[in-house]
């Protein structure tokens, strides 16, 4: 049994951020693309950039500096049901670890985040434009 959490802290947040990137590595699809670019910066890094971006989403400190649209951006492989694939895995977590209010909580910033960067990565308005009705 994984701890369980009754409210966002920074101790939650890191615990949540390690359990999830776990899960991540050990997957067959999302894990070699993580290992792809995470493989740089190392591991560490990545957990610590993460454990900010949280922190300033749910707790809204402030702590992460960086560019979440460009850094995917960057990313070779991706494909958009890959972002199913990531919420999935990051529901699952959030649902072990917090209640079910907050994991809820968790859930909905994800899910908007998960939106906005596939929309961003893939939606091409040239090739989503409106037929013609004759």
């Amino acid at each position: 049994m994984h701890q369980r959490f009754d409210d966002v802290s920074d101790e939650s947040i890191a615990y949540l951020v390690d359990r999830f990137y776990a899960k991540i590595r050990a997957d067959a699809r999302l894990g070699p693309i993580f290992e792809g670019v995470i493989a740089a910066k190392g591991w560490p890094g990545h957990l610590a950039t993460m454990r900010a971006f949280w922190s300033s989403v749910m707790l809204t400190t402030g702590r992460y500096k960086g560019n979440p649209m460009l850094a995917h951006m960057r990313l070779e492989g991706v494909r958009p049901d890959d972002f199913e694939h990531w919420l999935v895995l990051f529901q699952e977590t959030c649902e072990e670890l917090f209640t079910d209010q907050i994991a809820a909580a968790f859930r909905e910033k994800a899910g908007r985040i998960a939106q906005s960067l596939q929309f961003g990565m893939f939606y091409r308005p040239e090739e989503h434009q409106p037929r013609a009705v004759s």
